[in-house]
């Protein structure tokens, strides 16, 4: 049976092909604060606000492309069983061509139903407008997991981390909770690297990478032959 290698990754893979983040500007994206545009009560009290900075996101990660991160990382899977568990809500990873991603806070091109949260439709890179609705007539909403939502694929990624025989984790600050739980649900003596530019984070027994993306992946796959 082939080695399974975790994937953790966050906003600076995506960074790396031109996305902005949240991470990247003090807590703003596109100068909207995160509780403007990212929690249940911001679509509550302002819906048309929040729809349209979202249609303004599937329109920025239509003219975004995979880099040479995403695409090393689908490479893989023709040497070891690879799971991708990422905090981004591009499409990056599978356009790349990776097979297999859990996205722990949801996915951009999905839209749901504001009120039958099981009620999920592919909607690529078109807008959501106010008043289009599920078939049962309620709001559809970006398929995101906001601030102060439960995060449904928490389970199964930390089943997948539990799995790994190798941990990588590329592009996140490990900040972001419950999502930097996950690295605690590794095995003990399965070897664990984070490819990161900025200050190591407070990973125990972690190997350290201060590189980006796409260089620091090259690195850590080349130091697997």
């Amino acid at each position: 049976m082939r080695d399974h290698i975790v994937v953790l990754t966050g906003a600076g893979i995506s960074a790396e092909s031109g996305l902005s983040t949240f991470r990247d500007n003090g807590g703003l994206w596109e100068e909207h604060s995160v509780y403007d545009v990212a929690t249940p009560e911001a679509f509550a009290r302002n819906q048309e606000l929040v729809l349209r900075f979202y249609n303004d996101r599937r329109r920025q990660l239509e003219s975004a492309q995979p880099n040479q991160a995403h695409r090393l990382l689908a490479e893989l899977e023709s040497r070891y069983r690879v799971t991708i568990v990422t905090q981004n809500v591009d499409d990056l990873h599978e356009r790349g061509g990776s097979s297999n991603v859990i996205h722990l806070h949801g996915e951009l091109t999905k839209a749901r139903s504001s009120q039958h949260p099981d009620l999920v439709y592919d909607i690529g890179y078109q807008d959501i407008q106010p008043g289009e609705t599920c078939e049962r007539g309620a709001q559809l909403r970006p398929h995101i997991v906001w601030f102060g939502e439960e995060v449904p694929m928490l389970d199964a990624a930390a089943e997948m981390v539990r799995t790994a025989d190798y941990l990588l984790i590329v592009g996140t600050s490990l900040q972001v909770y419950p999502a930097a739980g996950l690295v605690y649900e590794v095995e003990p003596g399965v070897p664990v690297t984070v490819v990161d530019p900025a200050e190591p984070p407070s990973v125990s027994r972690a190997r350290f990478i201060q590189k980006g993306a796409c260089e620091g992946v090259a690195d850590w796959i080349a130091s697997l032959d």
